[in-house]
């Protein structure tokens, strides 16, 4: 036997210890995270006491004392806040940020080991465990706990928060002599990890990996009403911007609402807004144009990929002319603010049909097939049902560019989506039209309503550089908000005083 055939070859699977703050994790700041969390899980007073303490909190790491200026941090960020609140924003908002700050060179390391794969971090376990666990595809997640109270609220208080402890937990998870392999740290703990055969620490050269790594998962669905990471700068910036911003969008809708559609787009530079508008925009309907001599004509079926609330609005405003929006889901106050007819769907499929015929038969319509909102750059799946409806069907590619506030929702009050676009410094909508569907690619011609909405899908995707995927308006629900998307009435609670139920049913009935 050669000696070539003897030698043992290369462990393909490895182990691996990794921290998430500044290993996995570009920057080893922990502060945006909390400032997420005070902002979405309890709102602008408790944003703004952590914003006050920051120098306070620099100073204690700046003394050596980082663990004193954590708990305080998470203290101020978390106490009274109920654990499923703390859950919600951790599920829904904290992976977005996380993901893009992931260390590409680090990633290939931590995921090319195909054995057991555990994330440390000095954050409360609770705020990285999802992301952790679904985008980097951890095994285990180690680090400190929040305390709670009998009435499951966070007391703020961390337990287990020291670098030993920690270190001392990941540890335990491997029995026995089967010690990880590789160990993935900063500089703090890094002292921590000795018990692992190899440590690599930042800057990572990206040569770590014994395999290919898998591809990273990105983030297709999160909530939250921020756009930028809240560093201390950009949180001033917020503060300082919102008195300002409020009263800019309510000037901004009520010109809207005063000034005749047609000239939104011209004005709107005045406002600090823009409609960007791309191909050429289809004339109304002549009664010549009807498919059968001494028919009525039928509208004009624009599907739109959906980005935001506004979108069936901008379109109208670009067009110049009346065009009704139908939608699953709108709040009672945004029909009455709307500046274009609204028709509500009910998920019965033949009722759906019905409105939408009746509406074709009065005008143009516009619809999004996707039945909700998506950030990101991918398309959800299409719904079939505009296909069976008419073969006057034009593709618009809708997208929007905003600076400090998402105009979307699944957690929060819908009603507030408009003003939340029109409270952006400076707005941005981008409407692209693309050619009518030629006959031969319609239901008229035989095919399938289903080919004919991948068709659109794809179609669209390709304009907007966008990736289509198969996720629907529920898979965006049971990630965001653990429910289906459908609002169901629900009784009020027994003992309850008849006052706060009727200003809860009204608030319900406004906003949702």
């Amino acid at each position: 036997m050669t000696p070539a055939s003897q030698a043992a070859p290369p462990r393909a699977r490895r182990s691996v210890v990794a921290e998430l703050e500044g290993a996995l994790l570009r920057s080893a700041d922990m502060l945006p995270y909390f400032m997420l969390v005070a902002f979405e899980a309890s709102g602008l007073p408790r944003f703004a006491l952590l914003l006050a303490l920051c120098p306070l909190l620099r100073l204690l790491e700046l003394a050596g004392r980082r663990g004193l200026a954590l708990r305080a941090a998470a203290f101020v960020a978390t106490a009274g806040v109920t654990r499923a609140e703390l859950e919600a924003v951790s599920r829904a908002v904290l992976p977005k940020f996380m993901a893009d700050d992931v260390d590409p060179a680090a990633w290939a390391a931590f995921g090319s080991c195909e054995g057991r794969r555990v994330v440390v971090t000095r954050m409360p376990r609770v705020m990285v465990e999802r992301f952790a666990k679904e985008h980097l595809g951890a095994h285990a997640v180690v680090g400190s706990d929040l305390e709670y109270s009998r009435l499951r609220r966070s007391t703020g208080l961390l337990k287990g928060a020291c670098h030993e402890a920690v270190a001392s937990r990941a540890r335990a998870l491997f029995a026995g002599d089967d010690l990880p392999d590789l160990a993935i740290a900063g500089s703090e703990m890094a002292r921590s990890f000795t018990f692992c055969e190899e440590q690599i620490s930042p800057p990572f050269t990206g040569d770590h990996g014994m395999n290919a790594a898998p591809p990273f998962r990105p983030v297709i669905f999160h909530d939250g009403r921020l756009v930028c990471r809240p560093t201390p700068f950009m949180s001033l910036v917020i503060l300082l911007w919102l008195p300002l911003g409020v009263l800019v969008a309510f000037v901004r809708i009520a010109v809207g609402l005063m000034v005749p559609i047609w000239s939104i787009p011209y004005i709107a530079p005045v406002f600090g807004g823009a409609v960007i508008i791309h191909g050429r925009a289809p004339p109304p309907v002549r009664p010549s144009d009807a498919a059968d001599v001494g028919s009525p004509p039928s509208g004009v079926l624009f599907v739109c990929t959906h980005r935001t609330l506004m979108d069936p609005v901008v379109l109208a405003t670009v067009l110049g002319r009346r065009v009704a929006a139908v939608t699953y889901s709108i709040s009672r106050l945004s029909e009455i603010l709307s500046p274009i007819p609204t028709v509500r769907l009910t998920r019965d499929r033949e009722v759906d049909a019905a409105r939408m015929r009746a509406e074709l038969a009065s005008g143009d319509v516009a619809v999004c097939p996707e039945g909700t909102t998506c950030r990101e750059p991918f398309l959800l799946r299409f719904s079939k049902l505009f296909a069976e409806l008419s073969d006057r069907i034009v593709p618009v590619a809708m997208n929007y560019r905003v600076g400090l506030f998402h105009p979307t929702t699944a957690r929060g009050w819908k009603a507030m989506d408009p003003i939340f676009f029109f409270m952006n410094p400076r707005p941005v909508y981008e409407v692209t039209f693309l050619n009518q569907l030629p006959a031969e690619a319609t239901c008229a011609a035989g095919k399938s309503p289903v080919d004919v909405a991948n068709y659109v899908q794809r179609i669209l995707a390709a304009t907007l550089g966008f990736e289509c995927t198969t996720l629907t308006r529920k898979d965006k629900y049971t990630v965001l908000a653990g429910n289906d998307g459908v609002l169901n009435a629900k009784p009020a609670a027994a003992g309850k005083p008849a006052w706060q139920s009727r200003v809860k049913e009204v608030l319900g009935f406004l906003l949702h």
